[in-house]
């Protein structure tokens, strides 16, 4: 009976956040304390031995507040930097830099601002820096004759690209799942080439489809003044501290923070304000991602509780695969869940799942991420759900349902292909 009554909570909270009556940061706590209850999970619970209270409020309200702290703080510095990119004029200026090279050429143009989208959501992230980004990408793209629906499909390509790369996220996964910062960036890697091929073979077969010529005679692009060059590395410096010198990520962080001041303060009063600036804004553009993660913590320390885990145990056990083959075929075939904040959302509804299957052993935590990270990039190109979605397709005039029909049948292969290798590489 309590199994029952969980699931069935999980599927009200789920219909309330896909018919957009209830946000996930709200959601998502209510989910945490509702499933507690659900399994008696009392509101002090002192473990004889340890001393340590496990109960509602010490473990999963208090607790679950604070389980993502690392990862948060990862977000907050990987934003600072963003606004760091944004307030010097690095971002446009990749971004111009990139229609410069693609010339006269539709295609090249495309494919060229896709990958410096790509680059630039690496370090960036929040709704903020998509609105200035994608109001210099899109209108670029469309003086050239491509199609507001491919234009912002490639957008959301390209950012899907860079995110996989992004570390802030990474220290998520990381807490979130209980995997090694190894296994996170391996897998990301493969993820981020499968991306990109997808990028490449939605505007070769796209622009085929709709007609649009390979060659244009027009060239919008402004030359105004872009900053210089070592400026422009700076996305890449704190990929390159982790990836080669093997440095925390926070670190590497602070190396990309002073990095950019170097490259593009003239005076050291100029620096100061500039680092106090972008990091008040950097906090606040952080907000809604941390405000998330503090919901997610919660759910993950509801459901990875003992009482939580007894209730469910027999009804997951039956149903989660443990074998390649079925591995491939139960996630593979129900990836789209990923969409609208689903059970196979790592930043919905999964983060429970996953920490209920992680903490019944039914599946080892690295095959776990595998999946989820695959199902996740359903959900990160095309949910309609997210706000970047939205935005893009207010500004282009798109229907944001017909932009994921557009974008489902190139971005479940995708989430298969992740799938297929992660049984590969972890089973």
């Amino acid at each position: 009976m309590q199994a029952i009554l969980i699931l069935l909570l999980f599927l009200i909270i789920a219909g309330l956040m896909v018919s957009r009556k209830l946000p996930t940061l709200i959601a998502l706590p209510i989910l945490a304390i509702g499933i507690a209850l659900i399994a008696g999970v009392p509101l002090s619970l002192i473990d004889p031995k340890t001393k340590i209270d496990t109960g509602l409020l010490a473990y999963i309200i208090d607790g679950g507040a604070i389980k993502l702290a690392s990862a948060y703080v990862a977000v907050m510095f990987g934003a600072w930097l963003g606004q760091l990119m944004n307030q010097t004029g690095i971002s446009k200026s990749i971004v111009k830099t990139a229609a410069e090279l693609g010339g006269d050429r539709p295609l090249i143009m495309t494919l060229l601002i896709t990958a410096a989208v790509a680059l630039l959501f690496t370090t960036i992230g929040g709704l903020g820096a998509v609105i200035m980004i994608g109001s210099i990408a899109i209108p670029i793209l469309l003086s050239v004759g491509v199609a507001p629906i491919i234009a912002i499909s490639m957008f959301l390509l390209g950012m899907a690209i860079g995110l996989e790369l992004n570390m802030a996220n990474w220290s998520f996964y990381i807490t979130a799942t209980g995997v090694t910062l190894n296994n996170i960036k391996n897998f990301a890697v493969i993820l981020m080439i499968y991306t990109a091929i997808i990028a490449v073979a939605f505007a070769i077969i796209e622009f085929k489809r709709a007609g649009i010529k390979f060659a244009w005679a027009q060239n919008t692009v402004d030359t105004e003044k872009k900053v210089n060059f070592l400026a422009l590395l700076t996305p890449i410096i704190p990929i390159v501290f982790v990836l080669v010198f093997k440095w925390p990520i926070i670190t590497s962080f602070i190396v990309g923070i002073i990095y950019c001041i170097i490259t593009t303060q003239r005076s050291f009063k100029s620096a100061l304000n500039t680092i106090t600036k972008t990091a008040y804004d950097g906090i606040a553009d952080s907000a809604p991602a941390v405000l998330l993660m503090i919901g997610i913590g919660m759910l993950l320390n509801s459901v990875m509780h003992p009482y939580v885990s007894q209730a469910l145990s027999s009804v997951l056990k039956n149903i989660i695969p443990t074998s390649p083959v079925p591995y491939i075929l139960f996630f593979g075939i129900l990836a789209p869940l990923a969409l609208y904040r689903g059970p196979l959302n790592l930043w919905g509804l999964g983060s429970g799942i996953a920490g209920l299957i992680i903490s019944l052993k039914i599946l080892p935590p690295v095959t776990v991420m595998g999946a989820l990270l695959s199902t996740e990039r359903i959900q990160a190109i095309g949910d309609p759900t997210n706000t970047q979605n939205v935005w893009l397709s207010n500004y282009a005039g798109v229907d944001v349902n017909k932009l994921l029909i557009k974008l489902l049948p190139y971005i479940w292969i995708l989430a298969i292909a992740g799938i297929i290798t992660a049984s590969i590489m972890f089973f």
